[in-house]
């Protein structure tokens, strides 16, 4: 295989060491079981790599110093920091592992080292704010890989999340900005209380964000409907050069944190349009970041799926009956003013 055909996964066991406590969702198992199922049944045109930490520079572009102070004080010893999120001895080693692989993935892709990639990213990043832990997440991962697209001098950057829980501190890292165009399905309402539809970006960033936020039971199907009817339209119109996903599976029906029921073929459902608007838009630059996905059979299957997707050994495109009716109306309705001021 030729440089830049592959598929890059990077999956450091560094990450294995993030160790919240007993009981919690987000266990090293998440990690282990996919290790265990690449191991066992290798992918081909997937180039496995471990990363590397991220550097303070790299961090600042999302996170405070104060904060960012306050992970690192805490390495070493076992530290509450809100109810749903701990660190241990070696979680903020595992924190700069997750977000550094994603700024090294990014870097594969834009440089044509790697056609796309997937980063096995944990602890999770999505709900980190500025300043402030929470949701199981550290340091915000994906928002910390877009910010260094931005640094290699992409300018139109599309970031989607479809994990089951809105990806708050994501948002709020770009909401007033027009060079990332954030987008984001999960069920509505849910943990953690954002993603109204309503919520569309302010000042130069209005129109920007875009949220549909679902009822509980939502399937494959629904998941299409919104792909099809309003996220790749808007997508479309953007014309991104590089596209950024923070990919969580806990959508998927067999998940103990989500009521969605959606398979391992509705992400790789989503996963094809992506890469296709991709292919088409800024030379197939697409980069996966995993987030939350808590039963570990639902986990496997879907991570695998996308990874089959990104190869090419799999195609699986958005489809399906619109019975999520007046959340996608509702979405689309406060999406379409801005957009059209947008552009």
């Amino acid at each position: 295989m030729n440089s830049g055909e592959e598929t890059r996964l990077y999956a450091d066991p560094i990450m294995l060491e993030h160790e919240p406590g007993p009981g919690h969702p987000e266990r090293r198992a998440r990690l282990e079981t996919l290790l265990a199922s690449f191991a066992k049944h290798a992918i081909p045109g997937v180039d496995a790599l471990p990363g590397r930490a991220a550097t303070r520079s790299e961090l600042l572009t999302v996170h405070a110093p104060t904060y960012l102070d306050a992970l690192e004080q805490s390495a070493g010893s076992f530290t509450r920091l809100d109810p749903d999120t701990a660190m241990s001895p070696q979680s903020w080693q595992a924190g700069l592992w997750a977000a550094g692989s994603c700024v090294a993935a990014v870097d594969a892709v834009a440089t044509r080292q790697a056609r796309n990639a997937f980063v096995w990213a944990r602890p999770p990043g999505h709900h980190a704010e500025t300043a402030e832990a929470m949701g199981f997440c550290l340091l915000n991962n994906v928002a910390i890989a877009a910010q260094a697209a931005r640094a290699r001098g992409f300018s139109r950057i599309l970031l989607l999340d479809w994990d089951v829980h809105h990806g708050n501190g994501t948002q709020h890292s770009f909401e007033e900005r027009a060079d990332v165009l954030f987008m984001s399905a999960h069920q509505y309402p849910f943990y953690p209380g954002t993603g109204a539809a309503t919520e569309v970006g302010r000042g130069p960033g209005l129109g920007f964000t875009v949220n549909c936020g679902l009822p509980a039971g939502q399937t494959d199907a629904d998941y299409g409907a919104v792909f099809r009817d309003l996220f790749l339209p808007v997508a479309e119109a953007y014309r991104p050069d590089f596209v950024l996903v923070s990919a969580g599976f806990d959508a998927h029906a067999r998940d103990p944190l989500g009521e969605m029921a959606v398979s391992e073929r509705g992400f790789a459902a989503m996963c094809t349009g992506l890469r296709r608007l991709a292919e088409k838009h800024c030379e197939g630059r697409l980069v996966l970041v995993l987030e939350g996905g808590y039963d570990l059979a639902g986990l496997e299957a879907s991570c695998r799926a996308c990874l089959e997707v990104l190869t090419g050994h799999n195609e699986e495109f958005p489809s399906g009956a619109h019975r999520v009716g007046p959340a996608l109306a509702a979405s689309r309705a406060a999406a379409a003013p801005t957009w059209k001021a947008a552009l």
